[in-house]
């Protein structure tokens, strides 16, 4: 486990990217890539998605949410086809702390069905990042075929708002051997969820943050 300085993400460092720009560039690289794996390490418990699902819940539907959730199933299928195909696995280590925040109960319904289609992720709880949040979170991180490293970034209501990217080479190492660390280390998704989600009642629609 490295010590919190050698995972420091200098601004100074890194481009800012607007979301239609990180976006781009992200599925732009996803996409050229072959025989490079990818690792995600989400840290957060509340945001704001703009997505079907995530409305449905807003508004107190929790079936219709989980049934919008069970339609992505096929999409979640092509995308990790693709991926063995090209030898480019995207994996995940998720946080996730208890009691669930009601945002942290629905995304782990969400990565179930995307787990269930063969999606690669992973669980961790807040011990296992040792000393390293005494002085504060995690960022969040993706790391792209062990190329460039993006600090992931979200307004203050808690939706996506582009990232930072950097491509010092041995920072992205650094934190590419530290997101595979938590993952083998980590719980299967699906293990996770049968044993601490399935049985919970539904969730209380969050209190939402102004935009």
């Amino acid at each position: 486990m490295p010590d919190r300085s050698a995972l420091e993400l200098p601004v100074g460092q890194g481009e800012r990217l607007p979301l239609v720009a990180y976006r781009s560039e992200f599925r732009q690289r996803r996409a050229e890539l072959r025989d490079r794996q990818s690792w995600k390490f989400e840290r957060q418990q509340e945001f704001e998605e703009l997505d079907d699902s995530w409305e449905a819940f807003c508004r107190g539907h929790w079936e219709e949410s989980r049934r919008l959730l069970g339609e992505e199933r096929e999409a979640h299928l092509k995308t990790a086809q693709r991926d063995r195909e090209r030898g480019t696995a995207f994996h995940r280590v998720r946080v996730v702390e208890e009691p669930l925040t009601p945002y942290m109960q629905w995304e782990l319904h969400a990565l179930r069905v995307q787990s269930e289609a063969g999606k690669a992720i992973r669980v961790v709880t807040p011990a296992a990042l040792g000393s390293l949040e005494i002085t504060g979170p995690l960022p969040e991180v993706v790391v792209v075929g062990g190329q460039v490293l993006y600090q992931v970034v979200y307004t203050e209501a808690g939706f996506l708002d582009g990232a930072i990217r950097f491509t010092d080479a041995e920072l992205t190492k650094r934190w590419e051997s530290f997101i595979k660390e938590l993952y083998e280390a980590g719980e299967d998704l699906l293990s996770h969820f049968e044993r601490r989600v399935a049985h919970l009642s539904p969730p209380q629609p969050p209190q939402r943050k102004a935009v």
